[in-house]
């Protein structure tokens, strides 16, 4: 069993040398403006998970996304070269749904907002339903010996 903290400090490296490689040496033209965001290897060393975003439409994701594939093996090459593991670990890439996930959080928070506007927009005007204070309040003596003998009556009446 592997190192946890061994497998974190190895993704690091990777997620390094791999955005520097794509920025230094890669050259082909259907690579956009990719961003490496995260990357997270097996336990065993020998798989790494590698998270990019790429800035544009679909059209330039799908393009980076066959360039990132077709790179593959130098970007592999390199990564062996310059963490110096026995064995180098295979990469995948695999598109990151964080600006998506965002982009939806907003969307809902944006509709939260307007919602409590609203509600807000309506409570001003607004009244209480019943009595301004409905809770119970002591009673005086006087009016609690006219309660109880309104109740006598009620019950012999019964």
């Amino acid at each position: 069993m592997t190192d946890t903290a061994r497998a974190r400090k190895l993704a690091d490296r990777i997620r390094v040398v791999v955005a520097e490689t794509l920025q230094r040496r890669i050259k082909d033209p259907r690579l956009g403006y990719v961003t490496i965001t995260d990357t997270r290897v097996t336990g065993d060393l020998r798989e790494a998970t590698v998270f990019y975003t790429v800035f544009g439409d679909d059209e330039e994701r799908a393009a980076s996304a066959a360039a990132l594939e077709s790179a593959k093996g130098v970007l592999r090459s390199e990564v062996g070269r310059q963490t110096g593991v026995r064995f180098t670990p295979s990469l995948a890439f695999v598109a990151d749904a964080l600006p998506d996930t965002a982009r939806t959080i907003d969307d809902l928070l944006a509709k939260v907002r307007a919602s409590d506007e609203e509600v807000r927009k309506t409570a001003t005007d607004a009244a209480y339903a019943g009595d301004a204070d409905p809770y119970r309040k002591p009673v005086d003596e006087d009016d609690d010996i006219a309660t109880a003998a309104a109740v006598d009556e009620d019950n012999e009446d019964a």
